[in-house]
Order: structure tokens, then C-alpha cells, then sequence
């Protein structure tokens, strides 16, 4: 329970950091699937729906499952946050 806890402070800590509001352009072409699959993950992210999340990706080919992975690591690359994002994620494992 501490370790989520310290995660939350570190996420709330990188929220806040200058720069976090400036707006970044990202110019993509994704198509029409990897946008609703992508809505649909938000949405049960939001919603803490992991059950849910889980069975749609059971639903989704790997295929289309990869292409929003590289979508979200371009959208990461262009606004210079890989590194950052790794960083979180490794925290994240050890939690």
C-alpha cells in the first residue's frame, strides 16, 4: 500500500513540473479502429473497468493491439517524454 502510495506522489509530483502544460502539436494518421480501441481503453482506465479492458483486448487482433502500442510511443517520442515514461513504468513494475 505505501509503494502505490509513493507511485501517486510521483506521478502527481511529474504532473506538476514546469513545462507539463505546454501544448505539444502531434500530427498522426491513425485509423479508424486503433481510435475507437484507444477511446475504449481511456474510458476503461477511467472507469477502473480492468475486467472490462481485459476482454476487449482479448477481442482485438495483436495486430491492432501493436499498432496502439506504437501509437502511444510516437505520440511519447514526439512530445519528448520516452524517457520519462519509462522511468514511471519501471516504477511502476517494482510497485
Amino acid at each position: 500500500m505505501a509503494t502505490n502510495n509513493v507511485l501517486g506522489k510521483v506521478y502527481e509530483t511529474l504532473l506538476c513540473s514546469p513545462g507539463m502544460n505546454e501544448v505539444v502539436k502531434i500530427d498522426v494518421k491513425v485509423n479508424r479502429k486503433a481510435i475507437l480501441l484507444l477511446s475504449s481503453v481511456i474510458e476503461s482506465g477511467i472507469n477502473k473497468q480492468s475486467g472490462n479492458l481485459e476482454e476487449l483486448l482479448e477481442l482485438v487482433p495483436e495486430a491492432d493491439v501493436q499498432e496502439l502500442k506504437a501509437f502511444a510511443e510516437d505520440c511519447l517520442r514526439k512530445a519528448g517524454l520516452t524517457e520519462l515514461s519509462e522511468k514511471v513504468r519501471s516504477l511502476q513494475v517494482k510497485a
